[in-house]
């Protein structure tokens, strides 16, 4: 089966290990002893329940999630976080800090504008956003309600590399695309949240952990289902939970630990970053936007500068097994996500593959 795979470099959903797909196949009709799938099980069912509970457990170890933090499983998509977050947390103060580095922070703090004052602390447009701005560049209110970034910017293949200080203005970051990819102080954070498709399990999965002051101060007009304090008293169990990404998840994790956790993640993604960026910057055609010191270790992009070469490499790389190349249609060129799931060899193949198409051409 394994050769019939190619080497899917997708930013989401993205791929995942050979091992748990293979897993939840041989499971997939018959989980446990159930004689009934996942997909079939009741959520109010102690088999599902066990689920739930382990899979919960195994990621607060895996994340390092202290006491006073609740994660939640929702089914809102990174998006609905756009306005989940502010609904829930812009009546402290009524406006919040904003670091506009790539495309989805700037729908966030968009989106945002609808419930409160949105102060721009940072905005990397003017050089399409190929790089992070230095702490000393943020323009902070110490009277906001939170601070909300962005980590990882999949489209311009810039992340965050270091932790914003804030003083006591609660951070609230967007890890949707490098999330499990390296050690986090979850302490530092008000809300840490990720869509699951690039890094723990398959779309239609939101895990939010928040810290749970922050939870019972939302909006008047705050929809239900986008309430984060009936989320935590329902254990996000308020209606039917996406209970086949939340089992993916428990498979995930233990993928992770058999990596060696997450800082055993960390030292294959930095290895798999530093290999592909090495060949592209010693390649006489191909260039990275994105500055280094800013470069992000999960999405890479880079391009030839000619439309035509660029459109020959995809294809090329296509036929030779290395899909979804393609880089975004905002920036054009390529983009190789190198997600948790992609292995060393993948990359290093794509490295050869790039060496023989430089010289090529």
């Amino acid at each position: 089966m394994s050769n019939e795979r190619v080497y899917n470099f997708s930013a989401g959903p993205s791929m995942l290990p050979l091992s748990v797909l293979q897993r939840a196949g041989a499971e997939i009709t018959n989980y446990g002893g159930s004689g009934m799938s996942v997909m079939e099980m009741s959520h109010r069912s102690k088999a599902f329940q066990a689920i739930f509970d382990d899979t919960q457990e195994k990621f607060r170890r895996l994340m390092g999630v202290p006491e006073g933090y609740k994660v939640l499983f929702l089914q809102t998509g990174a998006s609905g976080q756009f306005a989940m977050i502010p609904m829930n947390l812009m009546s402290l103060t009524g406006k919040a800090d904003y670091a506009i580095t790539g495309n989805f922070s700037q729908i966030a703090a968009k989106e945002a504008t609808k419930y409160g004052q949105v102060n721009i602390a940072a905005d990397t447009s003017d050089c399409n956003h190929t790089r992070i701005p230095t702490q000393s560049e943020l323009k902070l209110d110490a009277d906001a309600s939170y601070f909300y970034y962005c980590a990882n910017n999949t489209i311009f293949g810039t992340e965050w590399q270091y932790v914003p200080e804030t003083g006591k203005v609660p951070l609230v970051c967007d890890m949707s695309s490098d999330i499990m990819s390296r050690p986090v102080d979850v302490s530092k954070y008000g809300i840490i949240y990720a869509g699951a498709q690039k890094n723990m399990a398959p779309a239609g999965l939101t895990v939010v952990i928040i810290r749970e002051d922050l939870a019972g101060h939302e909006l008047p007009y705050t929809p239900i289902m986008m309430n984060y304090k009936t989320m935590i008293d329902k254990d996000s169990m308020y209606n039917t939970p996406p209970c086949w990404c939340i089992y993916m998840l428990g498979l995930m994790m233990d993928w992770v630990e058999e990596q060696g956790g997450v800082a055993g993640i960390e030292t294959a993604k930095k290895a798999k970053a530093a290999m592909l960026y090495d060949t592209l910057d010693n390649s006489k055609l191909f260039t990275c936007p994105a500055l280094p010191g800013s470069r992000s270790d999960m999405n890479v992009a880079f391009r030839t500068g000619n439309t035509e070469l660029d459109a020959k490499f995809v294809s090329e790389a296509t036929a030779a097994g290395f899909v979804n190349l393609k880089g975004h249609r905002l920036v054009g060129g390529m983009r190789a996500s190198i997600y948790n799931a992609v292995p060393t060899e993948g990359v290093e193949k794509l490295c050869d593959f790039i060496r023989a198409f430089d010289k090529n051409n």
